[in-house]
């Protein structure tokens, strides 16, 4: 996801979206005469598409990897791995801040396509080498020696390395894709924008589909040693293609990250948290671009407008109007699009559990792995593989509703958006409360199975149960994140200012972040809890010995408190800009002309975002 960017300059815009084409257009028309175009492009696509052939198809497995060669409980592999899952959803708006702000796209996608590469290259050292594991055992047997301090740094660094990587390939491609065609004489850069941008998806899309079926599948079939090496090799292919083109590139120079905008914002506020604010609306006392319409800060959320507010012209400011020092003093554009982030945090927060929801990657394994996965006598499904059934469902679903239903509610409902976008993400956590439900009872019928036919005490034992029972709940999780990232994006779009649209994928992208560790603290917590007083935890090593249904019901429950809170956070929140209009259906009304009309002209760009998002979506729940 890549960061807008701004401008210290009294004279410019704010910031832009990351693929504005009006962004550095001197530079880009200047670079771009004998650089860029279509030539590129396949070597940007191809790049992306292999990193995420690769990353994804090493996590589905990675579970049983821990537990069978690095004698890891449950528990823990779980929390290792939504730590891992975490920080590499974190990584891109990291990445983004520096690509923006140092490095540029270029650099910051070849430093992490080497980074990703190293730590595919680890990853394979330790299916290889013996001495960094420890010594063999049979599962679950009391007798396994653990992992010594040098073998899981040895495993730790290769995680770290491949979220780093991940975070400087998914931060840039797309929009560095983009520069490669705006050329002064393009005619047609609007369609093949638009072209990119399909390309690019559906090139994503069918990666991930790759990487939970045949790099899982070559895994289950061939070991560790070979379905390591495959991703690594793979990775190597796609950093030495991106970089072979690298004299073709348009590369754009690093700007001011978004992000920069806001900790100037905080610090600047916090530095004259002791001036005296000027009487309201009195013009003149607060710093603003030259051109800017906002030349007053809104009364919300008022101890924010010191950061911007002029106490001293001469001391203030530079002879050209600019801040003489950004950490002091602010715009009002800057304030105004931080309160515009702090005011819809409360309903970001609601898709937290969400998140949580799609984190349980672990579990739905092991549950697969104890099921009979035959479609054929010969063939069955790898139990990492479920997970295609999210990613299918989502991606079939934003398609029925983008291309047949949305143009249907637009016409019954007489709102732009069809459904609102509140209706959109609470439907999207009903969706996730259906899914933890039919968890929690396809997981009790599972054990109930497993006890009558004597395998409690035999973890690694088949249940003649069809793991076909566990497409339902895959698919209603894919169609809450389905409804909830069209819900979200359409949001965040809508009540925050155009230069910050692309911050809808990043406070997406965190939502993943903060729910995979919290996975990680949650099942920690219930299995220390449920297992004082010598009682059986629920999460033990032997899912047939253990009550992960009671887990499941547990997240069910916790969900369920969050849909009220999601209510309450929408009742506190107020109309939305969408809501606004509602009651002007005639729109004949001169006053809201304009801004029907606006909302209306940001339908394209809208679009661009839920794809990007959806396919952001795609990538937390492989």
């Amino acid at each position: 996801m890549e960061v807008s960017s701004s401008s210290n300059s009294p004279s410019t815009s704010t910031s832009s979206t990351s693929t504005d084409p009006n962004r550095n257009t001197h530079e880009l028309q200047q670079m771009s005469k004998q650089k860029g175009g279509l030539i590129t492009l396949p070597f940007i696509i191809a790049n992306e598409a292999f990193e995420k052939v690769a990353s994804y198809g090493l996590l589905p497995n990675m579970i049983l990897y821990l537990m069978k060669d690095y004698h890891m409980t449950i528990p823990t592999g779980t929390s290792v791995l939504s730590i891992w899952s975490g920080v590499t959803n974190f990584t891109p708006i990291i990445g983004a801040f520096f690509s923006d702000s140092y490095l540029g796209r270029f650099w910051t996608i070849t430093f992490g396509s080497i980074a990703s590469l190293l730590g595919m290259t680890l990853l394979w050292f330790t299916a290889v080498f013996p001495q960094t594991k420890p010594p063999h055992c049979e599962l679950f047997s009391k007798d396994c020696r653990s992992s010594t301090a040098a073998q899981l740094s040895l495993l730790f660094s290769s995680f770290i390395l491949m979220s780093i990587g991940a975070g400087g390939i998914r931060a840039c491609s797309i929009s560095f894709g983009a520069d490669q065609l705006h050329k002064k004489d393009n005619q047609s850069y609007d369609r093949l924008l638009q072209n990119f941008f399909n390309w690019y998806y559906a090139s994503a899309g069918i990666s991930v589909v790759l990487a939970l079926t045949v790099i899982v599948y070559i895994q289950d079939k061939f070991g560790w040693k070979v379905g390591f090496g495959v991703p690594a090799i793979l990775m190597f292919i796609s950093a030495a293609s991106f970089i072979f083109a690298s004299s073709y590139y348009i590369k754009v120079n690093a700007n001011k990250s978004l992000f920069s905008g806001f900790a100037h914002v905080i610090a600047a506020s916090v530095k004259n948290k002791h001036f005296v604010l000027p009487p309201e609306d009195e013009d003149g006392c607060y710093h603003h671009y030259k051109d800017s319409i906002l030349t007053v800060p809104t009364q919300k959320l008022r101890f924010l407008n010191k950061a911007c507010m002029i106490t001293d012209h001469d001391k203030d400011l530079n002879p050209n109007g600019s801040a003489s020092n950004p950490w002091r003093l602010c715009t009002v554009d800057q304030v105004e699009e931080f309160k515009s982030l702090l005011k819809v945090m409360p309903i970001w927060s609601t898709g937290i559990m969400l998140g949580v929801a799609l984190s349980q990657s672990t579990l739905p394994i092991l549950q697969a792995n104890s099921m009979d996965r035959h479609i054929t006598s010969k063939f069955q499904i790898p139990a990492g593989s479920f997970g295609t059934f999210v990613v299918i469902s989502l991606a079939i679903w934003v398609g029925i509703y983008d291309r047949l239903l949305l143009p249907l509610l637009v016409k019954f409902t007489g709102r732009p958006y069809g459904l609102s976008f509140k209706e959109l993400m609470g439907i999207g956590l009903v969706f996730s409360i259906l899914s933890l439900a039919t968890s929690a009872i396809v997981e009790g019928i599972r054990r109930k199975t497993a006890i009558r036919e004597g395998l409690s005490g035999n973890p690694q034992g088949i249940v003649h149960m069809s793991a076909m029972w566990l497409i339902p709940q895959n698919c209603l999780l894919g169609l809450a994140e389905a409804f909830n990232a069209i819900g979200q994006t359409e949001f965040y779009y809508s009540e925050c200012p155009k230069s910050m649209g692309s911050i809808a994928t990043s406070l997406n992208g965190l939502c993943s972040a903060v729910g995979s560790l919290i996975v990680g603290l949650l099942i920690n917590i219930v299995d220390d809890i449920t297992k004082r007083g010598g009682k059986n935890s629920w999460v033990p090593n032997n899912i047939n010995n253990g009550h992960y249904d009671y887990y499941y019901w547990l997240l069910t429950i916790l969900s369920s408190i969050n849909l009220v809170y999601f209510l309450v956070c929408c009742w506190a929140y107020g109309p939305t800009a969408e809501e606004r209009l509602l009651p002007s259906k005639e729109v004949e009304e001169e006053e809201n002309q304009d801004e029907l009309k606006e909302l209306k002209e940001k339908e394209e760009e809208r679009q661009e975002l839920i794809k990007s998002q959806t396919l952001q979506n795609m990538m937390s729940s492989g």
